[in-house]
């Protein structure tokens, strides 16, 4: 087991965004987390990050416990996480951004330089190490967001909405990443409101509403269920499928 989620709770106040939430994952998998807006799965992606700290629950990655670990702990361990709106040093260089995770295992510059460029011809950014991170555009910056996180090491990847805000052919090369780092042996979860991602990438998903798992499964399984239908998928999802 690679990671293990037990009894995850997070409480704001009154509301309780995540409800005894449970996750298990192992090495190599892929995982999509999925629900509408305010479902709670953000919020229990951020407690996997450590960027949260849940209110009950146990949370353990590789035998460790890191359920009040800080995010800088998580990074070491080989936890890497991207954000929905990537957090770029603008006025440094492309491979300076990546530099910066590489620091974490190569803390000589020589070292941390080479595999950086190495992360970079992976993420297909390297013919633009040079330029400064405010000049690329959304794809780009998808892609340095990731490759920021590459450099760190990680064994398990979360990535939050990378794909989002890509034309249809920008997304099927970002599908296409995804999938040649899933094959360098990192394990991914995947929180994502584009289905296509979902359905072509995970090979279980799990699925929030109201802060509770309302199902968890093979995606050809899960998108039949009928509760995520109803609180997730829509009538014209069903429909859709009758047709099908």
């Amino acid at each position: 087991m690679l990671l293990s989620a037990q009894n995850v709770s997070k409480e704001f106040g009154n509301l309780r965004a995540v409800a005894g939430a449970d996750l298990a994952i192992e090495e190599g998998e892929i995982i999509g987390l999925i629900g509408p807006n305010g479902a709670g799965k953000s919020t229990f992606f951020n407690c996997l990050a450590g960027e949260t700290l849940p209110t009950t629950g146990k949370i353990v990655f590789d035998g460790v416990d890191v359920t009040t670990a800080s995010p800088e702990t998580h990074a070491r361990l080989g936890i890497g996480r991207t954000f929905q709106v990537p957090a770029t040093f603008e006025d440094l260089t492309v491979l300076d951004n990546v530099m910066v995770g590489a620091f974490l295992r190569h803390p000589h510059r020589t070292h941390a330089r080479a595999h950086a460029l190495k992360v970079l011809d992976l993420v297909g950014l390297k013919d633009r190490q040079d330029l400064r991170a405010r000049s690329l555009g959304t794809p780009g910056r998808k892609r340095l967001e990731i490759a920021r996180v590459l450099a760190t090491g990680p064994r398990l990847m979360l990535l939050d909405e990378a794909l989002a805000g890509l034309t249809p052919a920008e997304l099927q090369q970002a599908i296409a990443l995804v999938r040649k780092i899933h094959e360098t042996g990192v394990t991914l979860v995947i929180v994502e409101h584009i289905m296509e991602v979902i359905m072509t990438l995970a090979r279980r998903i799990i699925v929030f509403n109201q802060g509770h798992v309302i199902a968890q499964g093979e995606p050809q399984q899960v998108v039949k269920d009928e509760a995520v239908i109803e609180a997730y998928l829509g009538r014209g999802h069903r429909n859709w499928r009758k047709k099908d």
